[in-house]
């Protein structure tokens, strides 16, 4: 079991202010902001639900392209919230909200790109 992921962003503030839109539909909001003299680098910014942060973004140099974080929707209205808001937030279309039946029946997806490039999805597995 995961407990927790983060990723380098380019810009923490524009990141922050991006997965606080997008990310808002699916129950997730900022929990957690460290300074960089906290953390002895640099500044940190955690997400999460009920109390607990479980995505983190830190302020650095952004990986390259290929990282891919599927955050779970409760149902089908949230995907394409999400979807909605991420765009409106500055992501880029990368899977507009549909079935993936190829991954398995339920799948119910939609893939947005953030302003680092990276692949972020929620998804829902629930029947229609």
């Amino acid at each position: 079991m995961i407990d927790h992921i983060g990723f380098a962003v380019r810009d923490i503030g524009r990141a922050k202010a991006f997965y606080q839109q997008a990310l808002a539909p699916l129950g997730i909001a900022a929990l957690v902001d460290i300074a960089p003299e906290q953390s002895g680098g640099g500044a940190h910014v955690g997400f999460g639900a009920n109390g607990k942060a479980f995505f983190w973004i830190d302020a650095g140099k952004a990986p390259g392209r290929g990282l891919h974080v599927a955050f779970s929707a409760p149902d089908r209205a949230a995907v394409d919230a999400f979807y909605r808001a991420a765009l409106l937030a500055g992501g880029a279309d990368n899977g507009a909200p549909g079935p993936r039946p190829y991954y398995h029946p339920d799948y119910y997806g939609a893939f947005v790109l953030d302003l680092d490039g990276h692949n972020v999805e929620a998804v829902c597995h629930a029947p229609a």
